[in-house]
């Protein structure tokens, strides 16, 4: 536990205050001293997007509640496995070949499920197109998705990697808090030379704003991390 609050409560939830924290300050920001970094201009956001913003954030959230509620049923699943080992601490190089292992995992997943509903017209038509409604994307529609699509290649994929890298519940809160951050800077929908996400990877925002674009959904597939597979 963390200050008595248990760290499978915030592994759930950490990462879910992390998404909403940074992606409202990205979008206010983005209206203001952050305008002349932006990828669009705010009339391109307002004329090509097709969803209202109060539909994306009820369906943000919603993908959330779901998410949640199984990293719950995952938890009180496997608790014991790491009340037994509760004695014991992972040292940085394991935590970080379990970041890294936990990445590969869940990219991979993500990649081919993200390019099979593309190519799939039934699959894009009923379910992948909810995301595609953000032709000009913004950090909190990051996770604006049909349920369908929240529970098999988000959720799905976010369990795989938990339960390959076998990292524990306290390395859990971070790895989905950084998560939460890159999603959300991928969707930000802005071009900031000073970002390290921007500058350590090549899947940033510019990269997937061309994967929003009506010119661009046959192309640039990779999510979240690495852009191996392309």
């Amino acid at each position: 536990m963390i200050y008595d609050v248990p760290e499978e409560l915030l592994g759930t939830f950490v990462p879910i205050m992390v998404y909403w924290v940074y992606s409202v300050i990205l979008y206010v920001m983005a209206g203001s001293v952050l305008e002349k970094y932006r990828l669009h201009p705010q009339k391109e956001e307002d004329d090509k997007n097709i969803v209202p913003k109060k539909e994306v954030v009820k369906g943000v959230l919603l993908q959330q509640a779901l998410q949640a509620a199984v990293a719950s049923l995952l938890y009180a699943i496997i608790r014991s496995k790491f009340e037994s080992a509760a004695g014991g601490q992972s040292s940085v190089v394991v935590v970080a070949v379990q970041f890294v292992v936990a990445m590969v995992v869940l990219d991979t997943w993500q990649y081919f499920m993200h390019r099979y509903m593309h190519h799939n017209k039934f699959l894009y038509r009923h379910i992948h197109s909810y995301h595609h409604r953000l032709v000009v994307p913004y950090g909190f529609g990051a996770l604006y998705n049909h349920p369908l699509e929240c529970l098999v290649m988000d959720t799905i994929g976010g369990v795989l990697a938990f339960l390959v890298s076998g990292m524990s519940p306290r390395a859990a809160i971070f790895f989905f808090s950084f998560t939460a951050l890159k999603i959300v800077d991928d969707h930000c929908g802005l071009r900031l030379p000073w970002n390290l996400f921007q500058l350590l990877f090549s899947n940033n925002s510019a990269y997937h704003d061309i994967h929003h674009s009506l010119h661009g959904s046959k192309y640039n597939f990779a999510q979240p991390f690495f852009v191996m597979w392309v």
